[in-house]
């Protein structure tokens, strides 16, 4: 198998463009962990998700070089967090936006692709080879379903 077999071909994406208040809408109400985002040309550019949205709300200083080590004498309120994700709400997601997640073909082993899934720990976009195009993304639920679809075939 590969990941043509597993793959979503009809992924959910993001411009780099939209904006981080209604890209965190969608997340939390589709209970996603992160979108692949893309251009005008279905080009893959990176991945946007929940760690973006904690790390505008975390405090700055824990980020910070030599910043605080220890944050359990923090103590903030819903409304304040809230005040802080407002600071960067109409900002587009390309501020924050993770360009590091490695993009595999179609003709990536299930195996590799599953340990990429593994040690990312982010959901894997498929692109056409020989260019950006992007293909499909495979999430943990993709090849769960699919290796669970096995038992339930036995079953039948």
């Amino acid at each position: 198998m590969q990941a043509s077999d597993v793959m979503d071909p009809n992924p959910v994406t993001l411009k780099p463009s939209d904006k981080i208040e209604d890209a965190a809408k969608y997340i939390m109400k589709s209970r996603y962990r992160s979108l692949a985002v893309v251009d005008e040309d279905n080009c893959y550019l990176g991945m946007f998700g929940v760690n973006c949205l904690l790390k505008q709300v975390i405090p700055k200083a824990v980020f910070l070089p030599n910043g605080l080590e220890n944050v359990s004498f923090i103590h903030e309120s819903l409304e304040e967090l809230y005040d802080r994700f407002c600071e960067v709400k109409d900002q587009p997601i390309s501020m924050c936006m993770n360009r590091d997640i490695k993009a595999i073909s179609l003709d990536t082993g299930l195996t590799e692709t599953m340990l990429q899934l593994y040690e990312t720990r982010a959901s894997i976009p498929v692109i056409e080879d020989g260019t950006c195009k992007l293909l499909g993304m495979i999430s943990y639920w993709d090849i769960g379903s699919k290796i669970l679809s096995v038992g339930e075939s036995a079953d039948a």
